[in-house]
């Protein structure tokens, strides 16, 4: 049985599958230290337990093929029935992207794409050094003042630049924009990508989007 804090069908917002329709898993419960900034806090709490098998038929009522899913942390449920998930969709042919910080290790053999979230807090990354070679992208939220903290990470772990992407920080839409101009000129430097947060600038604070 997995936790599961919410579903939906809607376009993903964020990173290399930025406004793609998609459906939503998002399981609940998250791993310390947790995230002061985190826009799904309601997520850290226990949800509903859901079968398997009523996760797949969700999925199959969606009508959707490609399926994200988030937390939370959602890989700290591996072992409860993910792994099985996993294979699951896979075996039906549906695209699923899992959303993780790494602050969990990343299965060896996951079928899914795995988008990885490095979380910076208290001075230092928390994050496993092995979940970050095994993650296809990896995502950071960025700002004027955490560029060169990301470009040591990117250095230290010598991680392919079209592997990274920023999206200007920014809990509303002006706040995003107001970054953007900063992280459009360091990708252009750097050799990054950048994604915008799609779902902010089309909605702004509104939850549950």
């Amino acid at each position: 049985m997995l936790n599961l804090h919410e579903m939906f069908a809607s376009l993903q917002g964020e990173g290399p599958h930025t406004g793609r329709p998609a459906f939503f898993i998002r399981l609940a419960g998250c791993v310390a230290p947790l995230c002061p900034w985190c826009d799904t806090k309601g997520a850290w709490e226990d949800g509903t337990e859901v079968s398997v098998e009523n996760l797949l038929d969700a999925v199959k009522d969606s009508g959707h093929r490609f399926v994200v899913i988030t937390g939370g942390e959602p890989l700290r449920q591996w072992d409860a029935g993910l792994c099985e998930l996993d294979t699951a969709l896979a075996e039906r042919g549906i695209a699923v992207q899992y959303e993780t910080s790494g602050k969990v290790p990343v299965p060896e053999g996951i079928r899914g794409e795995v988008i990885l979230s490095p979380k910076y807090l208290d001075g230092s990354w928390h994050v496993d050094r092995k979940s970050v070679a095994r993650a296809g992208h990896l995502k950071f939220v960025a700002s004027e003042e955490t560029l060169p903290v990301i470009d040591a990470f990117v250095a230290d772990h010598a991680l392919e630049k079209e592997r990274v992407w920023l999206m200007p920080l920014g809990m509303t839409r002006d706040d995003q924009i107001e970054n953007m101009p900063v992280v459009w000129d360091h990708c252009v430097k750097m050799g990054y990508r950048m994604a915008s947060r799609l779902h902010i600038l089309a909605f702004d604070t509104k939850k549950g989007i």
